[in-house]
């Protein structure tokens, strides 16, 4: 079967590793210049299978409400306040209103979580150690007595769904990350041993060239233009490739469209799904959460984290990439402002001090911002679309690289009529029809 991915960050590439495996012909296209240069970028590096959570929890309202006016505070709104951000945060309200659809999202998002886990194991290509991969756990620590008891029940709700997990004492805490020796308060600690840590951006470059290998072709530079829809199904689109800028500063003229026939199409792009999927008759409630990146190199190997640490106060992640450290933070609704305002490095400059001090100069680390696909409840949407040869597999917001791999053997299940390895029910793309 002939089938178009549209999209070639890790979701995209993965799924073309997935179907060119099971023996389909794929053609993937992207409007940027490589694999895994949008949100794929310089992502927090973690592939946190028991660390996955739906976006509108029950008591997210109160809390990002709290934050909101404080420097540290992980939740912002850029004003003026968009149409768009203002119908996302009601519909987000909405889905947070409900504890039975975060319950139930939580334990869907979880098991294919655990299902993603085993496919990347499976995975032979690329080897672990050609993007700074590893499996050492991720680590949650609490700053307070206020943040243990909210770990704590936390891990009851692991407990019950059976995703393995450990409470640490403040000492344990510190024999698991002998490098946290900053003035941060350490109360306890939440650890998932099984997680994954790994450079998405460089997981899925390599991983392109895989496919390649196998025979997908990578059309980048290249993006939709309009859909051929006949029948109720799309039996192919009219792709543009952009004119390249020559050193003199010229551009080509723009090439004319060209017709891409198709059997199947697979939507992956993300926070792009949106606009691509509006000539298709589907309204996807895909908003562009920011998140900030700071990734610089480690000066004391003994000083720096061993794996993935999660500062509770600070909600800052602090990852360790080979001989680089990768510090993320922020959930912002900014619609697409690409700006980094100097007071959000700031803050994940003090939360790493404050854990790790000496291990890295993030005064000189690369910034970055970029957007998660986020959906207002927080599954991904997965599944088959209005017309009869449309999948989805996009919306994964904060979990792309987590559920990347499992989202893709998924898709080729439902591809190939077989039963799909986890309950779709909580990602139905239609399931905000009438929300």
């Amino acid at each position: 079967m002939n089938v178009l991915i549209v999209g070639a960050g890790v979701v995209g590439v993965t799924t073309a590793w997935s179907l060119v495996q099971r023996g389909h012909r794929v053609t993937v296209v992207d409007p940027l210049e490589g694999a895994a240069l949008e949100t794929s970028r310089a992502n927090a590096g973690q592939r946190s299978y028991g660390y996955v959570y739906p976006w509108a929890a029950p008591d997210m309202v109160g809390k990002a409400l709290k934050g909101l006016f404080s420097k540290y505070g992980p939740f912002k709104i850029t004003t003026p306040w968009s149409p768009r951000t203002l119908q996302f945060l009601a519909m987000t309200a909405r889905c947070s209103l409900s504890h039975h659809r975060y319950n139930q999202s939580h334990a869907a998002l979880l098991e294919l979580a655990e299902y993603s886990r085993h496919c990347f194991q499976a995975l032979e290509e690329p080897p672990e150690g050609s993007f700074d991969g590893q499996h050492e756990g991720l680590m949650e620590v609490a700053n307070d007595q206020a943040a243990c008891t909210a770990l704590r029940q936390k891990a009851q709700v692991l407990d019950r769904l059976g995703v393995d997990h450990e409470w640490l004492s403040p000492e344990a805490v510190r024999q698991q990350e002998p490098g946290m020796q900053g003035p941060g308060p350490v109360t306890g600690g939440l650890r998932m041993p099984g997680d994954g840590t790994g450079d998405c951006h460089r997981f899925t470059q390599a991983l392109a060239r895989a496919c390649e290998s196998r025979g997908v072709e990578f059309q980048y530079r290249t993006a939709i233009k309009d859909w051929d829809l006949r029948d109720g199904r799309i039996r192919g689109a009219w792709v543009q490739r952009a004119p390249e800028e020559h050193r003199a500063g010229k551009k080509e003229a723009p090439s004319p469209a060209h017709y891409q026939e198709t059997d199947q199409v697979v939507l992956c792009a993300g926070c792009a799904s949106r606009d691509l999927a509006r000539p298709l008759g589907l309204s996807l409630p895909i908003y562009p959460v920011k998140g900030y990146s700071l990734t610089g190199t480690i000066d004391d190997p003994a000083k720096a984290p061993l794996s993935t640490v999660v500062d509770h106060g600070y909600k800052v992640a602090m990852t360790r990439l080979g001989n680089r450290v990768r510090v993320t933070g922020f959930v912002e609704l900014a619609d697409f402002n690409r700006g980094i305002p100097a007071r959000r490095l700031q803050v994940l400059r003090e939360a790493f001090t404050s854990r790790f001090p000496g291990a890295a100069d993030l005064g000189q680390a690369e910034p970055w911002t970029g957007f998660r696909p986020m959906t207002p409840d927080g599954p991904a949407l997965l599944g088959w679309g209005r017309q009869g040869n449309l999948l989805l597999n996009t919306g994964h917001g904060t979990f792309g690289w987590t559920l990347s791999a499992g989202s893709a053997e998924v898709i080729g299940q439902l591809l190939d009529e077989e039963t799909p390895a986890v309950d779709l029910a909580p990602f139905r793309p239609e399931r905000f029809d009438r929300a």
